[in-house]
């Protein structure tokens, strides 16, 4: 490509990538494991999540602290089932979310480096815009001088 000749529509539109959409990509590349993982990434990090917690605790503990000693079924001051109950919660959603929040990773760095290649291409046609700006101003000049002849 010369500096001095312009490139034509058709040269432009054949050096041009169709935009496409990293998040629908990424969306069609996951298996249902990996789906699974991202719904509860996302629902566990939910102040609904939190306070579904809180509430079971609270009640739970409650129910064994205050209720009638025949209707307690884990004992204070222990509470073995519930920190059993607890564990096994705790033990199956650390992987889940971590497999959960590795994905969001690679979506992220996915969308990070179409940002880029877009940014990029953006700058170049830009740059193309300009350098058929500057050559019609050339020629705009030129018609100007020779006018004035």
């Amino acid at each position: 490509m010369s500096p001095n000749k312009p490139l034509s529509l058709e040269q432009i539109r054949t050096m041009r990538k169709p935009v496409r959409n990293i998040n629908i990509a990424h969306r069609e590349s996951l298996s249902k494991l990996d789906k699974l993982a991202l719904v509860v990434t996302v629902r566990v990090g939910t102040m609904g999540f939190f306070l579904i917690i809180l509430a079971w605790t609270f009640i739970w503990l409650g129910w064994n602290i205050m209720a009638p000693s025949a209707w307690r079924f884990d004992p204070y001051p222990a509470f073995v089932f519930w920190l059993f109950i607890s564990n096994m919660i705790q033990i199956l959603l650390m992987p889940l979310i971590m497999v959960g929040q590795n994905l969001q990773g690679r979506h992220s760095e996915a969308r990070a480096e179409s940002d880029f290649e877009l940014n990029t291409q953006s700058a170049r046609e830009i740059e193309m815009i300009l350098q058929h700006l500057e050559n019609q101003n050339e020629l705009i000049l030129k018609i100007l001088h020779h006018l004035e002849k």
